[in-house]
């Protein structure tokens, strides 16, 4: 795991983590990917595919759009950072 500028939280209960979410570390390396036994958001982690990016959630009844959602999170703060870094 890296020392990320942005933080990629998912729960090991949660579909999400059947995937190789540390993919995304090489793609942006400005994340950080940590697996957690429980995010206590239950109830959400078995209705939906979640993330939490930076503390945001992610979320989507299908694990490959929440991916997608994830990676446009990213980019998005990102965005956000360097854009605020040129300022």
């Amino acid at each position: 795991m890296g020392l990320g500028l942005i933080v990629v939280e998912v729960c090991e209960s949660n579909a999400m983590a059947a995937l190789p979410l540390e993919d995304l570390e090489e793609e942006f390396p400005e994340v950080a990917i940590m697996r957690t036994d429980c995010l206590n958001m239950c109830a959400l982690c078995k209705a939906k595919s979640y993330v939490m990016v930076d503390n945001q959630r992610v979320a989507s009844s299908d694990r490959d759009i929440c991916l997608a959602k994830t990676k446009e999170a990213i980019k998005q703060h990102l965005d956000q950072f360097y854009g605020a870094v040129e300022e």
